[in-house]
C-alpha cells in the first residue's frame, strides 16, 4: 500500500521549501537519494478552498476507497454528472492530488493529504 503524503501549506514561509530543495539537491550531488517530500502551497486560504473543494475532498476519498476507475467510472460512483467529476479531476491533478496509471484510470496516489495552515505575522503597532 502507499504511504506517501501530500503536503498542502498555506501561507507558509517560502524559504522553508528553498532550503529542502537545496538540501536535496546537496545529497543528489554526493550520490544520495533524498526522501521524496510531495508539497503544494498556496498564499491565503481562499486559494486552496478553491481547489480543494468540498466535493473534491468527497472525490479523493471514494478515489482512496475504489482504487485505479474511469472517470465515468468515479462519475457514476458520486452520482454526479460525469462533465463536473472531469473538471474536478483535471484541478485535481494539475495540483498533484489525482493522478492517472498507463491505462488512463485515475487514482488518489496518496495515502493522507496533510494540511497546514500558517497565520500571518502579528503585526508591529
Amino acid at each position: 500500500m502507499n504511504d506517501r503524503t501530500l503536503r498542502v501549506t498555506v501561507g507558509g514561509d517560502a524559504k522553508a521549501a528553498l532550503t529542502r530543495a537545496a538540501e536535496a539537491m546537496k545529497a543528489l550531488q554526493r550520490g544520495e537519494s533524498p526522501d521524496p517530500h510531495f508539497e503544494v502551497g498556496f498564499a491565503d486560504i481562499g486559494q486552496m478552498f478553491a481547489v480543494f473543494t468540498p466535493k473534491r475532498w468527497e472525490l479523493l476519498a471514494a478515489l482512496r476507497e475504489a482504487g485505479p476507475i474511469s472517470i465515468s467510472g468515479l462519475a457514476k460512483l458520486l452520482k454526479r454528472d460525469y462533465k463536473n467529476v472531469h473538471g474536478d479531476v483535471a484541478a485535481l491533478t494539475e495540483w498533484m492530488a489525482v493522478e492517472k496509471d498507463e491505462d488512463g484510470l485515475v487514482f488518489a496516489p496518496y495515502a493522507d493529504i496533510s494540511v497546514d495552515v500558517h497565520l500571518p505575522d502579528r503585526r508591529v503597532a
